[in-house]
């Protein structure tokens, strides 16, 4: 391996231009930082901030003893959805049942819609009014407003005005599959979390930190894929942890809020400098309703607001019209509410379909998930390979882990009838009962 150059950025533009060309593969081992600075007859400082800026960047990271390597490119995990024709069930998807999505082009309709053009206020009046009548009680009273394109937009763009490559984020274990690639994508560390019944261990979150997390990533409520709610006793336990941490980014993804069955509880505490709530409309209006409401400090509004701003990257217009429509409309909410309804009515049909059979699912829970906990022994795989055969698709609990988690499905409830879901229990519980 040639390395050359006499100064930090010497160095950095030399391996940098190396591992994009592939001359540096991944996970190949720089040389230790005395031994380059001796080849190139240079101080080891400079060395050792070339390094540096070359984890900073995402082209190599640390591994303690095992000295600094270049590292892989990032690639997208699993994604959540089915592909289309699929014959089986999908209890995997983890999307809603479209047959309870409001229309949002009556939503349209009703509402109206100007053509928008430069220069125009990045949020439209009567959304604003309306998110702040949703959001504001839940909210310090000097908090701001900003819009993303989803609740997975607004964590990346949290995460890129605050953090750099190599920085780690306390997150769930296990944890949403789109935050888990949203942390690849970024090259940031996830520092896993590990969770009860009431979502975040308070001690597992003091760990995390301990060990630099600069962010904090919770659901409060509808936790996917254990569908899991802090209770308010949980929350304040976890309060009182990140107040001890007050320049820790604390990002709370209320993403299941209109369809939400549980209370929201807060875990930002009074100290904290830089916090988000975000609200996303995807689970009750429709994935394809890519726009997220973001409650912040000023500063981090501020922040966003400079990647929202008029002339570059507003949130369309008209998808805001159409959101305000359903907002606004109290056909369109009602047939939310009912809905949040008959989703809880299907969570309750599986969970006790599987407890005939011996079956302990993950309770309370809330959103459009079960967590199954699986026999000790039991191979997930195989398991959902079985009952791939009998017509069921369905996740495996590795996909969300972070560090080990013991062998579970995910089952997605959303479209899942309560005659299929005894159907599916039975099935589910001969196979284990007989392997």
């Amino acid at each position: 391996m040639k390395i050359t150059g006499r100064t930090a950025s010497d160095i950095f533009e030399n391996i940098r231009r190396e591992a994009h060309a592939g001359r540096l593969a991944a996970g190949q081992a720089l040389p230790p930082v005395r031994e380059l600075a001796e080849r190139l007859a240079i101080n080891r400082n400079t060395v050792a901030s070339a390094y540096k800026k070359l984890v900073a960047a995402g082209i190599a990271e640390t591994l303690g003893r095992n000295g600094t390597v270049i590292r892989p490119p990032a690639h997208a995990g699993e994604q959540e959805g089915m592909p289309p024709g699929s014959p089986l069930m999908d209890l995997a998807g983890g999307n809603p049942d479209p047959a309870w999505l409001p229309d949002p082009l009556r939503a349209l309709a009703a509402s109206g819609y100007q053509p928008t053009l430069y220069g125009a206020p990045v949020l439209d009046p009567e959304l604003e009014r309306l998110a702040h009548q949703w959001l504001g009680p839940d909210c310090r009273d000097d908090y701001s407003l900003t819009l993303a394109h989803g609740a997975v937009d607004a964590i990346e763009r949290l995460f890129a005005a605050y953090l750099v490559p190599g920085d780690k984020v306390a997150v769930e274990d296990p944890c949403f599959l789109g935050s888990l690639n949203t942390l690849r994508c970024a090259g940031l560390g996830p520092a896993p979390v590990a969770m009860d019944e009431h979502g975040m261990r308070p001690e597992a979150l003091e760990a995390a930190l301990a060990e630099g997390a600069q962010a904090v990533l919770c659901t409060p409520r509808a936790q996917n894929p254990t569908g899991c709610n802090l209770t308010g006793k949980r929350a304040l336990e976890l309060s009182r942890v990140l107040a001890r941490h007050p320049h820790v980014l604390v990002i709370e993804d209320d993403h299941f809020a209109l369809l939400a069955q549980a209370p929201y509880f807060s875990i930002v505490p009074p100290t904290s400098a830089r916090w988000a709530l975000l609200r996303s409309v995807s689970k009750g209006f429709g994935p394809d309703l890519r726009m997220a409401f973001v409650a912040s400090d000023a500063d981090t509004a501020a922040r966003l607001g400079m990647r929202l701003a008029p002339g570059t990257t507003w949130v369309s217009h008209l998808l805001q019209a159409t959101v305000r429509g359903l907002l606004g409309s109290e056909v369109a909410m009602a047939r939310i509410r009912a809905a949040g309804g008959v989703y809880a009515e299907r969570r309750e049909a599986l969970i006790a379909a599987l407890r005939a059979h011996g079956l302990a699912a993950q309770q309370p829970c809330d959103g459009l998930n079960v967590w199954l906990p699986l026999p000790t022994g039991a191979d997930a795989a195989r398991v959902a390979q079985a009952l791939a055969q009998m017509g069921w698709c369905v996740r495996t609990g590795d996909a969300f882990a972070v560090e080990s988690v013991a062998p579970a499905l995910r089952i997605t409830v959303s479209t899942l009838e309560p005659a299929a879901a005894t159907r599916f229990a039975s099935q589910l519980g001969r196979y284990l009962r007989e392997a």
